[in-house]
């Protein structure tokens, strides 16, 4: 099962535990593929380097590293109008449509509310381990 992590989600999960964590636990015993897109790496990383400075011992290369190297990445068309209240948020919806995965992970309130666009469910991180990882 192909998915898409929410920013927050990916880097809630290499900073904390919860279900987060264990949805990246699951990616790493292949039970789930990541799918992304150069973008959300990008945003991955910069996210990860603003909370790095709170968490200092958290060393996030090391999974981002993993990511590239074992992450399925998309090169994906930006969608061909605004669907999110914040267009930023856009790109996890392109790629998903662009991947195929039609799943993204994400507590965002604007992903969340516009779950359904083209047949792409948007799931909280408790909802998914629920429904696909139980």
């Amino acid at each position: 099962m192909k998915v898409v992590l929410d920013t927050n989600v990916f880097v809630s999960g290499v900073f904390f535990s919860g279900p987060p964590f264990q949805i990246l636990q699951a990616w790493r015993n292949e039970k789930i593929e990541l799918v992304l897109s150069p973008e959300i790496l990008d945003e991955y990383r910069r996210v990860g380097e603003i909370l790095a400075e709170e968490y200092p011992a958290i060393d996030l290369e090391p999974m981002l590293e993993y990511v590239i190297h074992k992450a399925i990445v998309f090169s994906v068309p930006p969608l061909p109008e605004n669907v999110c209240e914040d267009p930023d948020d856009d790109k996890f919806l392109a790629c998903a449509l662009a991947s195929g995965s039609y799943l993204i992970v994400s507590g965002d309130r604007h992903l969340l509310k516009v779950s359904g666009y083209k047949n792409i469910e948007v799931l909280k991180p408790r909802e998914f381990l629920d429904m696909h990882l139980g």
